[in-house]
């Protein structure tokens, strides 16, 4: 397990953010209460926040903040994530987000950079019972070298949450154009997402794929059983890359069979250079057959 973050605590900037919690209502609805009976209900984000720069490249770590809190989110999962690196002022970007959410975070280092950390992130609304970070294993081994090459990995996640027993996969694949690397780690997610959804009541696996749908990286998965929620209950064209343009749907939520997808949208946001995917679930008391 990874060890805790002690939260930064720096004056907090004015905020200021286009998208309202008006505006997610209307995608997916602003905190509530679960509904009654057998089910509750949780929002999930998938999150490439650009180590806390917005799409022109400006410091924005307290937007990515703001949004969490306006989407209502129960559970984020995040990529580019930085900790310590001159690039992000030497700023833990996970402790500062728990210090400005509330949320409990935790971190997976793929990468020593610019005398920090660089990795993925997931923050949750309720504590987190364990964190793992489990290495992609890809051939020829990966170094960075000025390009996207760089190791990749998965964090694995289990968390305190009423009722049913969750499990949670973030990653974040290579990004180069060549789908070389992609095709080995998605492979190595397949199977360690297939051990997590083996041990737990419902799981779901998410992240910055790099992959447009249909291509072998995301067949890979959808083959497997995994069902892509945007598939299922997105609406528009579900693009998240680049921000300002979308051209690319390269960021997915992932879920076991019987796992409630009720709907999915992407926020119109220039907080990041990615924009974020919120997905909202029911999940039943019960664990599917």
């Amino acid at each position: 397990m990874l060890p805790r973050n002690t939260s930064l605590r720096p004056s907090p900037a004015p905020l200021r953010l286009a998208l309202t919690c008006a505006a997610v209502v209307a995608m997916l609805g602003c905190a509530s209460a679960p509904p009654s009976g057998g089910e509750s209900v949780v929002r999930v984000l998938v999150y490439n926040i650009h180590a806390g720069k917005d799409a022109s490249g400006e410091e924005n770590l307290e937007r990515v903040a703001t949004l969490i809190g306006e989407t209502g989110a129960d559970l984020v999962l995040l990529q580019e994530v930085d900790r310590g690196t001159r690039r992000s002022g030497g700023v833990d970007q996970l402790a500062e987000l728990e210090r400005r959410t509330g949320f409990h975070g935790a971190f997976g280092r793929t990468l020593d950079y610019q005398g920090g950390e660089y990795g993925i992130a997931v923050l949750s609304r309720w504590p987190i019972r364990s964190d793992t970070l489990i290495a992609l294993p890809v051939e020829p081994r990966q170094e960075r070298a000025g390009g996207s090459y760089e190791p990749r990995g998965a964090l694995r996640v289990t968390m305190d949450v009423p009722g049913p027993d969750v499990g949670v996969l973030n990653t974040h694949l290579d990004a180069s154009g060549d789908d070389h690397y992609r095709r080995q780690e998605v492979e190595a997610v397949r199977r360690i997402a297939a051990d997590l959804r083996a041990s737990h009541d419902w799981t779901v696996v998410g992240g910055d794929f790099n992959a447009e749908p249909g291509t072998s990286t995301i067949r890979t998965m959808v083959v497997d059983g995994w069902r892509d929620a945007w598939s299922e209950c997105g609406a528009g064209d579900g693009r998240t890359f680049p921000a300002h343009a979308p051209v690319k749907r390269i960021d997915y939520l992932f879920l076991t069979a019987g796992l409630g997808c009720a709907v999915a949208r992407v926020a119109e946001t220039t907080t990041s250079d990615h924009r974020p995917l919120l997905v909202r679930l029911t999940l039943t008391r019960s664990r599917a057959e």
